[in-house]
């Protein structure tokens, strides 16, 4: 059995990969910034190490020894204003991979996106494909940043980093505004949802055990697309609402409406302080977008599958229904 460093361990895939890696029998090392917060990690028997991806000194002596790196810490939020975006996506990124070479640990595998692809019009890119254009959100620039100006020079350089990258991942846990739009769906609060919006749908168990695959098989330098099935969100929420027995959104504006709409809300986001779902970035990364990208190599040389999308709502909105009280 091995032992494993793992960024992002209190969050929502980092958690998954943590849960999956000690019921393999491996033993995991944990940077958290709240140590006291790590209650379910402690309790998985996971080594606990105060700290933070910001602070280079403090990765040296959680990492002194390990087998390997799952770098998954990263800021995420779409329509949520965080001055330390750059500070951790990017430099975050820098301090894990220069320390995984200091320390010459023979395996790492981080996690991008495939939102560094930006919009994809409709077309399905594989890991060939790269975006250098302007970026519709804070998330998907800071992104792009650690992918190619960071993790794929440390690559060049000879650092035994794998690179996965997800698409939309959903599941128990999720603290997204994915979760948020789903609990206002059952709460029958959801009118809306985007007309022509599609992502790749990936339930967070399939999302950790491709990362732990990229671990096991993956070959260092390497990119592997772990998206899951392509769906609208007018399909999406309309099948959740169909699983779950409530009314699905009614109204489904097209880009040229939700782009209009991100243009007010600029000038409305100076008076009020308006939710994310509102404020402008998030609207234009709903006008009409695609966040696509192919899994084929993932599947071929990794054995990845990503569940179909009814059969990974169905378990997460039993999760949710629970969780309000109507299960």
């Amino acid at each position: 059995m091995s032992k494993y460093f793992v960024t992002g361990a209190t969050g929502f895939i980092g958690g998954e990969i943590t849960k999956q890696l000690i019921g393999r029998g491996h033993a995991v090392v944990a940077l958290v910034r709240s140590p006291e917060k790590a209650g379910m990690l402690k309790a998985l028997g996971v080594e606990i190490h105060a700290g933070d991806i910001t602070v280079r000194e403090s990765l040296r002596a959680p990492m002194t020894g390990v087998d390997g790196v799952f770098h998954v810490a990263a800021w995420y939020k779409v329509g949520v204003a965080e001055p330390l975006a750059d500070q951790i996506n990017v430099d975050g990124t820098r301090n894990v991979l220069k320390t995984m070479r200091t320390l010459e640990i023979p395996r790492g595998v981080y996690t991008s996106t495939v939102a560094v692809f930006s919009d994809t019009h409709g077309v399905v890119p594989d890991e060939t494909f790269r975006y250098d254009g302007t970026h519709l959100s804070t998330y998907d620039r800071t992104k792009w940043i650690a992918h190619y100006r960071v993790a794929q020079p440390k690559i060049d350089e000879g650092l035994p980093l794998t690179i996965v990258m997800p698409g939309l991942v959903y599941g128990p846990g999720d603290a997204s505004g994915m979760h948020t739009a789903l609990v206002d769906l059952l709460r029958g609060r959801l009118p809306m949802t985007p007309a022509r919006t599609a992502f790749c749908w990936a339930h967070v168990e399939d999302t950790a055990r491709a990362h732990i695959l990229a671990m096991e098989k993956g070959r260092p330098g390497e990119t592997y697309i772990i998206a899951g099935p392509r769906h609208t969100f007018e399909e999406a929420f309309g099948l959740a609402a169909r699983l779950a027995k409530v009314r699905p959104p009614f109204f489904h504006p097209g880009p040229h409406t939700m782009r209009a709409l991100a243009f007010l809300m600029k000038g409305a986001g100076r008076i009020a302080n308006l939710p994310p779902a509102l404020r402008p970035e998030t609207l234009r990364v709903m006008a009409g977008t695609t966040y696509f990208g192919s899994p084929d190599k993932a599947a071929r040389e990794l054995g990845f599958a990503a569940r179909p999308l009814e059969e990974g709502f169905a378990q997460t909105l039993e999760h949710e229904l629970r969780a309000l009280g109507r299960a």
